[in-house]
């Protein structure tokens, strides 16, 4: 911006002291309320941390070159920097902020690096993934909404890795999408399709995540489980999951997804059940009810706790569309 249009105010002699109330100051100029509060806490934040733990100039350097490196890993198909907010818990702390439950409906999860726009459109009791060594899988769902009543026409969003835990983006040889499809729910709330059991899986480790983690002493494993979001209007977003019961990684997922409301249970098929959908006797069944809130719902129960969380916090603002900015007035 041309410095002759702006209003900078004199600031020299800066100190460890007064450096962070100039830097808001500088960053208090523009009109956005909401970027203008972000900023200011951001810096507030960042700015302690540094003094909290003496942050040296190697530590500092050594950051930026990791959040480089991060950068330059990230691909169409890889997504290096949502890794990283996943095992820093940030991605699962942003969606339950911005996604309140209320009690009852279902709780979202973490979105992951290897979610695709390539998914293609799939009827219902097709087939979602073609990896014939995978143990089949029939998933039966219904959605409805907070007080019971079926909800039709939803975006249902579905992807799973393949037996060995890949998913299909990872491969460089591959011809399509596979392991992912997009349905709708019918007039009673149902959709159902055939995929194959989820198996636990490490993300991946190659790069400069994996190394933090093996830093940290942390694994790279999630327990099993598939995707799914959805998406209608009127309804509030939701990224979620179910998980394996008995997955040796349930309680240690790397990305801190699981949820005990989203862990279940999976029972073979028997001789009805085959006959009703088209399976094998013993394949394995998947049923879930989900759950979904409306957009006022979810949007009251985000202003009713953003507003006890800021006032524990002593913090003087208001919301503005359902967001915190400075209460200037």
């Amino acid at each position: 911006m041309d410095p002759s249009k702006v209003n900078i105010p004199p600031m020299k002699d800066l100190t460890i002291d007064n450096i962070t109330e100039n830097t808001i100051l500088i960053n208090s100029q523009g009109p956005d309320l909401r970027m203008r509060y972000v900023l200011e806490r951001l810096v507030s934040h960042l700015h302690d941390f540094a003094r909290e733990t003496r942050l040296s100039t190697k530590e500092w350097m050594g950051g930026l070159e990791f959040l480089t490196s991060v950068g330059q890993i990230c691909s169409d198909v890889r997504q290096e920097f949502i890794l990283l907010s996943d095992i820093l818990g940030l991605s699962l702390l942003v969606d339950s902020i911005d996604h309140p439950k209320p009690p009852h409906s279902t709780e979202g999860s973490v979105l992951g690096p290897f979610h695709s726009r390539e998914a293609e459109d799939m009827p219902h009791g097709e087939t979602m993934s073609h990896d014939h060594n995978g143990h089949p899988c029939l998933v039966l769902c219904t959605l409805k909404d907070s007080s019971g009543k079926p909800i039709e026409d939803v975006k249902i969003d579905i992807w799973e890795t393949d037996s060995t835990g890949h998913y299909d983006v990872q491969y460089v040889d591959r011809t399509g999408p596979d392991g992912r499809c997009v349905m709708k729910s019918d007039k009673d709330g149902v959709f159902w399709f055939k995929a194959i059991k989820p198996v636990p899986y490490p993300i991946p480790h190659d790069g400069p995540v994996g190394k933090l983690l093996e830093k940290l002493h942390r694994h790279p494993y999630r327990p099993a489980h598939m995707h799914f979001m959805f998406e209608k209007p009127g309804y509030d977003h939701l990224i979620t999951a179910l998980y394996l019961r008995g997955d040796p990684y349930e309680t240690s997922d790397a990305v801190f997804g699981v949820k005990q409301s989203l862990v279940v249970n999976m029972h073979p098929a028997n001789e009805n059940i085959a006959r009703e959908y088209d399976v094998k006797p013993g394949d394995l069944i998947l049923r879930h009810d989900f759950v979904l809130v409306s957009d006022k719902e979810a949007s009251d129960l985000r202003d009713e706790r953003s507003k006890k969380a800021l006032a524990e916090l002593g913090r003087k603002v208001k919301l503005l569309n359902g967001l915190p900015v400075p209460d200037v007035d």
